[in-house]
């Protein structure tokens, strides 16, 4: 049996690729970038530095590790050059070529590092299917004004996502009232609450949806979006009347406790067709 390594970033999605090989009693290992440590009781992580990359892979090699895995938020570690083993150092230059591309570049760039030692690098999927759920609805029921503003926010997230900007966009009565940038999902609904009775044109109108989807060629084999019920309490408090995402693309952390959240707060959640 093959044996699978998770590089583990922060949030949930880490616990919930761990829950789930445990449970198919499928063998592991956690490794974790230093000073971004996964909250994962009952394992023992590999902790590893970006200056010492060729020494993980070596070791997940001497380990049996044949497939890696991706999950949890890793911001960009600030670098010690004086540390780099030499093996690492011959990939410096390909790191910071991907670097000036965004941060697209540098995934794709991190994937072909784990493939050139051949490792297979899998999605989240891979290990925990029901994380990303296919189209159709999970709570509530979207009228024909959101799906007008589901529709109008995917247009505006493919956009940004071309320009590797974020991955969701608030659309009310077909006004763009907020976009996702660097500080994140949380940011964003956060504005919106703040800021939503000047926003809308007509109070009695659409209150609003917001949209989530991977970037257009994204390698969905790493940082696919997420949602949680966190989420759902933020779109929520931002006075929206659902939660809309690409089917397929986006994972949820917590499904049934998503579903428990909208139910009471009386929101949509919807996996919708691209």
């Amino acid at each position: 049996m093959s044996m699978t390594a998770i590089i583990a970033g922060q949030g949930g999605l880490p616990a919930q690729l761990v829950a789930a090989l445990e449970a198919r009693g499928d063998p592991f290992v956690v490794a974790e970038l230093d000073g971004f440590p996964a909250d994962l009781p009952g394992t023992s992580p590999i902790r590893f530095r970006i200056e010492r990359l060729a020494l993980l892979l070596d070791d997940l090699a001497r380990r049996g590790v044949s497939r890696v895995a991706f999950a949890g938020a890793i911001r960009r570690p600030r670098l010690d050059p004086e540390i780099f083993d030499p093996r690492t150092a011959t990939l410096v230059p390909r790191l910071l070529a991907a670097i000036g591309q965004g941060d697209d570049a540098v995934l794709r760039e991190v994937i072909a590092i784990f493939e050139d030692d051949e490792f297979e690098v899998v999605g989240a999927e891979t290990l925990a299917p029901d994380l990303v759920p296919g189209a159709g609805l999970l709570a509530g029921a979207p009228d024909a004004a959101d799906g007008r503003d589901a529709a109008r926010a995917a247009e505006i997230v493919a956009g940004l996502g071309a320009l590797d900007l974020g991955q969701g966009a608030v659309v009310a009565q077909g006004l763009c009232l907020a976009v996702e940038t660097l500080p994140g999902t949380d940011a964003m609904l956060g504005f919106v609450a703040r800021h939503a009775a000047g926003l809308r044109p007509d109070p009695k109108g659409a209150k609003g949806v917001f949209y989530k989807a991977p970037k257009p060629g994204q390698d969905r084999r790493i940082d696919l979006p997420t949602l949680g019920p966190a989420t759902v309490r933020a779109a929520a408090a931002a006075g929206l009347a659902g939660i809309a995402w690409e089917a397929g693309g986006v994972i949820l952390l917590d499904r049934a406790r998503m579903v428990d959240a909208a139910r009471e707060a009386g929101l949509f959640l919807w996996a919708r067709e691209r």
